[in-house]
């Protein structure tokens, strides 16, 4: 078999103090696309990696789950990694997961609480929020995750439609975020999903170190309000089999 092709997406919104210090570190030789999807920065990110040569795409509509949606039909590798370049995810587990993601994986997470590996960027509040959206996708979507909520994974170019993380008219992905006033990523639901299909998931450990620069985008009690009513509604929601 010819060997696996891989795209690593990188999201950014105004990260030029971290962006100068993470991307210089990625292997780029990993990678058939190194593909930046911005969300409008406007302290000059855009420039700085189109410099450097990296592709850019810049979002039409602003969010997480919409740079997913919009990315999708660029990226050309097999498979995709996504990856943060505030700091909180590292350059150097990317050849681990590379060689994880070809021993035939569906989805491997960068677990920042398997074996040993920790969040430095966790605060209290954080740090139990990610353990009880982990356990309530564990117990409720049959998974077996240490870390259900990180963006820092690999997965099959195809996992996004498959998994129906694309569509704008299931109430699952949208009245969350309609409801709770926040615009959410698809990680979470993608380990549901992915964890109820049977596709075939593993994890790595990982440290998540603190953040570079730029503002955490996260509004806790709007995003995890939003996330635990995603979690409730796809037990509850009928809808079509994952394919």
């Amino acid at each position: 078999m010819p060997p696996k092709k891989f795209t690593l997406c990188v999201f950014t919104l105004d990260e030029i103090d971290s962006i100068q210090v993470i991307m210089p570190q990625i292997d780029r030789s990993l990678f058939t696309q190194i593909l930046v999807v911005d969300a409008g920065s406007t302290d000059g990110t855009i420039a700085w990696c189109r410099q450097q040569g990296y592709e850019v795409l810049v979002q039409k509509n602003s969010g997480i789950r919409q740079a997913y949606q919009e990315a999708q039909p660029h990226f050309r590798g097999d498979y995709v990694i996504t990856f943060s370049p505030d700091g909180n995810s590292l350059p150097k587990k990317l050849p681990e997961l590379i060689a994880k993601m070809q021993e035939g994986y569906d989805m491997v997470i960068v677990s920042r609480y398997r074996d040993g590996a920790k969040s430095e960027d966790d605060d209290r509040i954080t740090a139990f929020g990610n353990w009880m959206f982990t356990q309530v996708t564990n117990v409720l979507h049959g998974g077996h995750y240490t870390d259900a909520l990180v963006m820092f994974r690999g997965f099959r170019r195809d996992l996004i439609p498959r998994l129906k993380l694309d569509r704008e008219d299931d109430p699952i992905l949208v009245w969350p975020e309609r409801l709770c006033f926040a615009r959410i990523g698809v990680e979470l639901l993608m380990s549901a999903r992915a964890s109820r299909a049977g596709f075939r998931v593993g994890e790595i450990p990982g440290d998540e170190p603190k953040r570079i620069g730029g503002e955490r985008k996260m509004r806790v009690i709007r995003w995890g309000s939003a996330l635990l009513l995603q979690l409730l509604m796809e037990v509850f929601l009928p809808r079509s089999a994952y394919h």
